[in-house]
């Protein structure tokens, strides 16, 4: 799910769009395909639900929106993103209460 890159970490996400609310939601599959599962408010409609995913990731890791970009899967449930400036024991740390549920 969260793995060192040049830049920063990168973090494999599956959205799901059309949720009541924007929100963790525990992980998707085990050991290394895991994915952080984040349901997403905003419809899969005219790229609402990756926008809304974007600003979601951004906020729960502090960071500005510019510092996180898509690296796969934009027009995909399953995406994976780099969280430039972020170590991998920052992501560890802000995603552990989450993990450990």
């Amino acid at each position: 799910m969260l793995r060192l890159s040049a830049a920063g970490v990168t973090l494999a996400v599956r959205a799901q769009p059309g949720a009541k609310k924007t929100a963790i939601i525990g992980l998707y599959g085990e050991g290394a395909t895991a994915q952080l599962k984040i349901a997403v408010h905003a419809p899969p409609i005219e790229g609402r639900a990756t926008a809304a995913l974007t600003a979601f990731v951004a906020e729960t890791f502090s960071l500005p929106k510019n510092s996180v970009e898509i690296v796969t899967g934009e027009l995909s449930r399953s995406k994976v993103f780099l969280l430039r400036g972020v170590t991998l024991a920052q992501a560890d740390a802000v995603l552990t209460p989450w993990i450990e549920q």
